[in-house]
């Protein structure tokens, strides 16, 4: 029987890094259950990553693709706080929430929930961010844990809903404002002339109906 895209998630690290070439693990994932990716696109499960996937699959095993990256020790990475400067960037970027701080306040990395995806270098604009190896001259699932592996999984599950349920109370918020425009449109602009307030009031009602039409609702 074809293994489902549960099965293949469940035997990736969860890293949610993007080196094999997809959003996330859950992406890869379900590809690999299509047919449509190879086993051998994980760097931080490594070879021995690799052949899980191949037992579950049926593939035969091979090696790690370089394109996606090389089998390294676990990483995990801390900030410079001497250099932070608050912007935020790498708190968004992170997958797990393994950051932590404010605006224009400084960050900390708490090092128990980081994957060592290093998502948050490439965003920091200062460069103070730097990795640490963890786990000496262990790599791939020997450096890593079933236990981590679900922590992650579940981090990124709640990050992902957190997302979602932030996009949503914005989009409410701007929906909540366009409607007290239109209920008194003249009131809400510095126009008077009939015409422009009608052109207006269409461009408004367009711009609720396609972010309704998004959420699956109707007008």
């Amino acid at each position: 029987m074809k293994p489902g895209a549960a099965e293949f998630l469940a035997v990736l690290p969860q890293t949610q890094c993007t080196r094999c070439g997809y959003p996330d693990c859950a992406g890869y994932a379900q590809t690999l259950h299509e047919g449509k990716a190879d086993i051998n696109q994980c760097p931080p499960g490594g070879a021995e990553g690799v052949r899980r996937l191949a037992a579950l699959s049926g593939r035969a095993a091979k090696p790690l693709n370089p394109d996606h990256g090389l089998e390294v020790p676990r990483t995990v990475v801390f900030i410079d706080e001497t250099w932070c400067i608050g912007c935020t960037l790498c708190i968004k970027a992170c997958p797990v929430d393994a950051i932590v701080g404010a605006n224009k306040l400084m960050h900390t990395v708490i090092e128990p929930y980081c994957t060592g995806c290093e998502l948050c270098l490439p965003v920091c604009p200062v460069d103070c961010i730097e990795i640490e190896n963890v786990s000496g001259e262990a790599t791939g699932w020997a450096a890593w844990s079933p236990a981590l592996a679900e922590q992650a999984r579940q981090r990124y599950e709640f990050h992902v809903l957190k997302q979602q349920r932030e996009a949503l109370e914005n989009d409410q918020k701007l929906e909540a404002k366009a409607l007290l425009k239109l209920s008194d449109l003249a009131a809400h602009s510095q126009h008077t002339d009939p015409a422009i307030l009608d052109k207006k009031r269409a461009v408004i009602e367009a711009a609720l109906a396609r972010a309704r039409a998004k959420r699956g609702q109707t007008l």
